[in-house]
Order: C-alpha cells, then structure tokens, then sequence
C-alpha cells in the first residue's frame, strides 16, 4: 500500500514536471494568442481542451501555466526552508535569549496570512509571480523554524549528542553532523507540505490578481477566466490540474519520509 501510495506520488508530480518541460520547447498554440471565431470551442480536434473565452487553446495554457507552478513552489519553499531551518536548529539548540525573540517574531509573522503579505507586496513592488512567490516564502518561515526547532529538540536529547558536547565539539559542527542529518526527514514531508500548498495559494493569488499578470497562463487565472454557463470544462480543466498536483506533492512527501526516516524502515 504505501508502494503504491509513493508511485501515485511520483506519477501525479511527474505529470506537472513533464508538462512544465515540454511547455518550454513545445505548445500546441501560442498560449498568449486570441483567436475569436475559435471562442468557447469544445475538447476536440485541432483543440484537444477546447479554448477558453479568448480563443485561446487551453491545452496550450495548461502546459505553460505548469511552468508558474513549480516556480512558485520552490521559490516559496527554499525561501522559507533556507531563513526557517537555521533558526529553528538555532533556537533548539538552546540559545534562549535569542530563542525567545526568534519565537516572538515567528508568532507575529505566523499571524500575517500569505494573503495579506501579497496585498502588501503587490501594492508595493506590483503583482508579479516573483511578489507572490516571496510572500508564500515568508508566510511560510514559521512553519519550518517551529518543525525544525521541536525535531532539533528531540534530537539535543539524546546521549550521543551529551557525549559530542562533553568532548568540546563546537555547536555548529554538532548542527551539521549529528542535528541536520535526523532532522531531514521530517524537513522533507514539511517541503513537500509546503510545495503543495503554496501551489495552492499561487493559484488563489492568481484568481484574485495578485500573482502573474494577465497575459501570463496561470491556473488560478484559468479559473478565475472559466465561464461556467458557456463552457463549465474550462473550469473543470485547471481545477483538476491543481488536485493532482496537491495530490502528487503530498503523497510524494509521504514517501520522502518512508524513505528517510530509520524508524519507517526497521517497519518495512
């Protein structure tokens, strides 16, 4: 079962990473391209996916709209993994003075939905892919430093790393080879979490105009430009896309922990 639950996974995540590189050297139609006569047209031949209230192929957004998707999610995730990870471990590790004022400023950034931060970037910087990407990554830098301070805790608990501080060996080395190394796994199912729901937000900054700019094939936009009376399936079509790709990440996770975690193999 949990094979299984790790190729539907792979399969799932596999079909967005294949359509964002096939969409940088191939589309059936210019995805930017308006053609009114074709206007609504049905899934069909030469439109495979129809065309949305534009005329434009949808098949042809979808791939490219792939592209955004991954961008923001690994933006957001390495912004978030590479500012979060290193206090959390920090904080773990028993700086209390500056654990305290790293918790406080977590709490209040914590309070702040990455909604707001996109409000708050756009009108400052214009909406933008990057602007939504950055503030899903700074929305997302309390979940990482308070995942990677309570694994680092478990893990200052333990004898062997008593041993390694009783023989002198230097904080930031006991950090890197003993607290990092155990702390991964759990660090990779929060990445793909995180991976996954910053599609999701992508695409409702999208909906609402506040991530890529119009001309720019998006998922959320897609939705946000599906008419439901003249042609329901151009909604239909992206809002799968989301699902399996939330879907994908998130079970992709679950197998990165499967993978990683010592405890998860003794029990294979």
């Amino acid at each position: 079962m949990k094979k299984l639950t790790v190729i539907i996974g792979l399969v799932c995540s596999g079909l967005v990473v294949v359509a964002a590189l096939v969409s940088l050297v191939w589309t059936p139609f210019d995805p930017r391209k308006v053609d009114g006569p074709a206007r609504f047209a049905p899934p069909g031949w030469p439109h495979v996916l129809g065309t949305d209230a534009f005329g434009i192929d949808t098949a042809s957004r979808l791939l490219v709209g792939a592209q955004t998707t991954l961008l923001v999610g690994v933006v957001a995730v390495a912004l978030a993994a590479v500012i979060g990870v290193p206090l959390g471990v920090f904080v773990g590790m028993g700086h209390r003075i500056a654990g305290e004022v790293v918790a406080r400023a977590s709490d209040i950034l914590f309070a702040l939905p990455a909604l707001l931060l996109a409000i708050l970037l756009a009108a400052a910087l214009g909406a933008s892919v990057t602007t939504a990407a950055v503030a899903i990554g700074i929305a997302t830098i309390p979940v990482f430093q308070r995942m990677a301070r309570a694994a680092t805790l478990t893990v200052m608990s333990q004898d062997y790393i008593l041993a390694a501080q009783v023989s002198g060996i230097p904080g930031g080395v006991i950090a890197i080879r003993h607290v990092l190394p155990n702390i991964t796994p759990v660090l990779g199912v929060q990445a793909a979490a995180s991976f996954s729901m910053a599609i999701l937000a992508e695409a409702g900054l999208s909906y609402l105009g506040l991530s890529a700019p119009q001309s720019t094939p998006t998922w959320g936009r897609m939705l946000h430009d599906a008419n439901l009376y003249a042609a329901p399936i151009q909604a239909v079509i992206p809002g799968v896309a989301i699902a399996v790709a939330v879907l994908g990440f998130n079970l992709l996770g679950d197998g990165v922990r499967d993978y990683l975690d010592p405890r998860m193999k003794e029990l294979r």
